[in-house]
């Protein structure tokens, strides 16, 4: 038989994923679409409360951040350097309340979480020239304002490794984000996805966690651009759902698989909306 597609062969894992899981998901914009499908399935997860982050030293500096972040104004919005757009506000106390409140969500979600799904974008990063710190979204402010420089294997495994050996009751799951960040330039963006895939690899045998290859499922297996959304960057819907169904052949018991497909009908049903 002609064989039309490169299959990317993943080992059923040993750990399994439960519905007395409580998951905290991180990272990319990959984490909400799976995030969106664990809840989908009413599945205890919750998705990026700092909003969607792309740098490894952003997600780390979220996981740990108890005080508030440095605001800035910018054309008419108050914004948070260490968070997504979406926490944008047009008063300086309305985006400090939004920040307060997802400082909060993120300290109980990982407080509560057995599970912790950490997905890594890029290894490109923006350093705010006025105080050097990575920052986790530009907010459109000139480019004058950042210094933009590409992150070592070293910078991302010195960050993270003290934080898997602090938090060792939860179970660490890493994946490298399929999207492609092409504004960075496609060789640019090959060199950092090298860069993101090395890092985990090394945390993996330094701190004993787990890693699932939607990167490599992306680019092996689904490698036609029927394969992506109308951007050319981001996977399609068909896409996020055959990763996702690979995702849970890897982490979930025949019984989890079933009791998965009987709330997904639940959800559906419940958020159908009725022609007449």
């Amino acid at each position: 038989m002609i064989k039309l597609q490169t299959i990317v062969d993943i080992k059923p894992s040993e750990w399994k994923i439960g519905y007395e899981d409580r998951i905290l998901m991180l990272g990319s914009c990959f984490s909400d679409e799976i995030g969106e499908q664990m809840a989908q399935r009413y599945l205890h997860v919750t998705s990026n409360p700092f909003g969607t982050l792309y740098n490894p030293l952003s997600i780390a500096q979220a996981l740990t951040m108890t005080e508030m972040p440095e605001f800035v104004q910018h054309e008419g919005l108050w914004h948070s350097m260490a968070h997504h757009g979406s926490f944008s506000r047009a008063t300086e106390s309305e985006a400090r309340e939004a920040v307060r409140a997802s400082i909060e969500a993120m300290q109980t979600a990982l407080s509560e979480a057995t599970v912790v799904i950490v997905t890594f974008g890029t290894a490109w990063v923006y350093a705010w020239n006025k105080n050097r710190q990575v920052i986790a979204n530009c907010h459109k402010l000139p480019a004058e304002c950042f210094t933009r420089r590409r992150l070592s294997v070293e910078d991302i495994v010195s960050v993270w490794k003290p934080l898997l050996e602090r938090y060792k009751d939860k179970h660490w799951l890493f994946t490298v984000s399929p999207i492609r960040h092409i504004k960075d330039g496609l060789h640019e963006n090959q060199l950092s996805k090298a860069i993101l895939l090395q890092a985990v690899e090394q945390l993996r045998a330094e701190a004993n966690v787990d890693y699932f290859p939607s990167f490599e499922i992306m680019l092996d297996e689904l490698r036609d651009y029927r394969f992506y959304a109308d951007d050319l960057v981001h996977p399609s819907s068909m896409a996020v759902s055959y990763i996702w169904e690979r995702f849970v052949d890897t982490f979930y018991t025949p019984q989890t698989k079933n009791e998965l497909v009987l709330q997904h009908k639940r959800w559906k049903h419940e958020h159908h909306i009725p022609l007449h």
